[in-house]
């Protein structure tokens, strides 16, 4: 029953803003500054059917995917370092404050001295989610209830059954937060650094080129794009997150 409340608000919700959008375009009545939404629903469709758009939105899917996967390890790897040992900690908080203020644009224009178009994507988003991951999983290491620490040396856990079930199951709720914030923070970071640099293949060129041709209808196509992937790797991946959370703090063995 709540499942259908919710169900029919969105719907709702959604069939107010295209409403808004169509009034809004019939109003404007020029394509070229604001086409319709069932205009961009054409395009979208007709894009679908080709074999270059599938090819082009799994190239940057990967791109994000490698970026944001490499960026939770780096993430989880170091809060556990600098949580571990307090010179790390300081040693490293700069460059976690250096990353969070500094925009994406100058991480591009710097990086891409070093690194190739197709590559750079991949790294921005790499050092977006980072800090993201490492600011959270440290905020929930620093959490861990000491006296659940104390009972599990009193009874002389091993390492691994302490991970299991003490600082997991404690970490995992800042995790999954990082997650959430982190994979919006990689689609929009992978998708302005392809922009900025153009490869090849690449959902960001399409951007570029339907901005630079004045295809307004296609820009919109392809950030519509850029959307939906974005809602679905995030309820997919928190789905798949959801589970190992319901395991940890749910009953899981030891």
């Amino acid at each position: 029953m709540k499942l259908g409340k919710r169900l029919g608000r969105g719907v709702l919700v959604l069939a107010f803003w295209l409403g808004l959008w169509a009034l809004l375009a019939r109003l404007v009545d020029t394509a070229l500054l604001l086409p319709g939404p069932w205009a961009v629903v054409k395009r979208l469709a007709e894009l679908a059917v080709t074999l270059d758009f599938w090819y082009t939105t799994a190239v940057s899917l990967l791109r994000v995917l490698l970026g944001a996967a490499l960026g939770v390890l780096s993430g989880v790897v170091l809060a556990a370092l600098t949580s571990r040992f307090r010179l790390l900690r300081t040693l490293f908080s700069p460059l976690l404050t250096l990353a969070r203020a500094t925009p994406v644009a100058s991480f591009v224009l710097l990086a891409l001295i070093w690194l190739g178009r197709d590559a750079l994507p991949c790294f921005i988003v790499w050092l977006m989610v980072l800090p993201v991951v490492w600011a959270n999983v440290s905020a929930g290491i620093e959490a861990v209830d000491n006296q659940l620490l104390e009972l599990a040396a009193l009874y002389r856990f091993p390492w691994g059954r302490r991970l299991r079930r003490v600082y997991i199951p404690s970490v995992m709720p800042y995790f999954l937060s990082a997650l959430r914030t982190g994979m919006g923070l990689a689609w929009k970071a992978g998708v302005a650094a392809e922009v900025l640099t153009v490869p090849a293949r690449s959902i960001g060129r399409y951007l570029y080129e339907s901005k630079l041709y004045l295809e307004t209808t296609d820009l919109f196509a392809w950030t519509a794009v850029v959307v939906l992937c974005s809602l679905a790797l995030e309820k997919l991946m928190l789905a798949v997150i959801g589970r190992l959370d319901r395991h940890w703090n749910g009953g899981g063995q030891p």
